[in-house]
């Protein structure tokens, strides 16, 4: 399994040791993580990036990587859960994160495209979802044009509703990685792969880093890790996992040349996107799961396929991937100081499958902090948003976890063992203890709780553990 991202990234430049100290540590060379590095790295700061894989190896090489200002319905989501002075925040934070990213990009056809986006539904409930999509969107000033149904769309098949925002942008998010990368070098600082971070101790002035290369001592420390794996502030009780398929297909004839999510319950992401032989493909995202928690995963390939194929005869596919994604309670995402650690731990969490915008406006937030130069939204996104309805969401989802801890216990016993591949590890979580099942068609033991997943031979891929699996004999 290799996304197409990955399979047409240029070389990424890396360094192999850490230096004897740093201004700031940025843990994850994703989006996130690179985009603040590279802000801070041009400020003038020495800067770290430390990854505990490879550059873009969780959710940044593996979006569908929409430079959108559409996001399916996450307005109408945020609108109702933090407010209408939260949702003007989210979109001028969005807004700078984009034309960010264009600037970065500028030039550079390959990795940045025009298109129209469009959020749509072929079924009566997917439409009411884009009508309240549409009602946000208007209450905040954001343009867009309904499309009536039967409207056209450019899709090959008829919807019953459609909002379309004209040019907004596809991108090809490795390139871009590659080029943040390349200025923190520049500027003087490291990006250091196979290098995560375990800990990390704050003294009166500094912290202390703790890594499978060692320690090292830094002013600050920036958590740009998905779920993040130093965690003080329980940030893992208040994230929601989602992982999502999307694969890659060569399409006899016409394609659709818009960026399309569906609100549908069974929900279609799609894009084009350039082959590594220079063709043009068709990326379809399929519906949203939680990790550990669907075990025939190998269906969800089989009934995106069938989709594609039904839609788009012919249709062949040549690669596939997945990527992981979380939501906060309240649907706006954290830039920002983590509680507990005076000032000096600073994390970038929960951006809702809209990275390209919302881990770039995490770095603009964080970068602002940390030399000075504040973001005029980022305060409006920092205050406290729960509600009565986020409240009952959160109980309702640790009931879920406590439910699958359960079931897991029900199936394995108190102290399951995991075994796949010539390997046999503990099948217990790292991180809070949960019973792992066995992901067949990414080959990962993956928990339930909090979606932290493992290799066959228990190496952490993505958090929030920083544990491996034990080894069993």
């Amino acid at each position: 399994m290799t996304s197409l991202w990955h399979g047409t990234a240029p070389l990424i430049e890396v360094d192999a040791a850490l230096p004897p100290h740093a201004d700031v540590v940025v843990a994850g060379a994703g989006l996130a993580g690179l985009a603040t590095a590279a802000l801070l790295s041009r400020a003038g700061l020495r800067v770290a990036v430390l990854e505990a894989r490879e550059v873009g190896a969780v959710a940044t090489g593996n979006t569908t990587a929409k430079l959108s200002l559409l996001q399916g319905s996450v307005y109408s989501g945020l609108l109702s859960h933090a407010g209408r002075d939260a949702l003007e925040a989210y979109v001028d934070a969005n807004r700078a994160a984009q034309e960010w990213v264009r600037a970065e990009l500028d030039g550079d056809h390959e990795s940045l495209e025009r298109r129209d986006a469009f959020t749509y539904a072929t079924t009566a409930a997917g439409a009411r979802a884009v009508d309240e999509e549409a009602e946000a969107l208007a209450a905040v000033g954001v343009d867009v044009d309904a499309l009536a149904a039967g409207q056209d769309a450019g899709l090959p098949y008829e919807t019953t509703r459609a909002i379309r925002m004209r040019d907004q942008w596809q991108i090809h998010p490795m390139r871009l990685l590659a080029r943040l990368a390349a200025s923190v070098r520049d500027h003087g600082g490291v990006v250091v792969p196979d290098c995560r971070v375990h800990g990390v101790e704050v003294e009166d002035a500094s912290v202390v880093v703790r890594t499978s290369h060692g320690e090292l001592d830094a002013d600050r420390l920036v958590v740009a890790t998905g779920s993040p794996a130093i965690d003080r502030a329980g940030f893992f009780a208040r994230l929601a996992p989602s992982r999502s398929l999307v694969g890659a297909y060569r399409v006899p004839g016409a394609v659709p040349r818009g960026m399309y999510v569906s609100l549908d319950p069974d929900g279609r992401s799609l894009r084009t996107a350039r082959s590594a032989d220079g063709g043009e493909l068709l990326l379809v995202g399929g519906e949203a799961f939680t990790p550990g928690r669907e075990r025939e995963t190998d269906r969800l390939l089989r009934e995106l396929d069938d989709w594609t194929v039904s839609v788009f005869p012919g249709a062949e596919r040549t690669t596939w991937w997945a990527a992981q994604d979380y939501r906060t309670v309240s649907r706006v995402p954290f830039a920002g100081v983590m509680p507990g650690t005076d000032d000096r731990v600073l994390a970038a969490t929960g951006f809702n499958k809209w990275g390209m915008t919302n881990a770039v406006a995490a770095g603009l937030a964080i970068a602002g902090d940390l030399t000075g130069a504040r973001v005029p939204w980022a305060d409006a996104l920092r205050s406290p948003h729960l509600n009565v309805r986020d409240a009952a969401e959160f109980v309702s989802a640790q009931a879920a976890v406590a439910g699958s801890a359960v079931s897991g216990l029900v199936r394995h016993g108190p102290r399951p063992v995991a075994e796949a591949e010539g390997c046999r590890v503990s099948g217990v979580c790292t991180h809070l203890g949960g019973a792992l099942e066995w992901n067949p068609l990414e080959r990962s033991w993956d928990c339930p709780l909090h979606g932290s997943r493992f290799a066959p031979d228990g190496s952490v891929l993505e958090g929030p553990a920083v544990e491996p699996l034990k080894a069993v004999g």
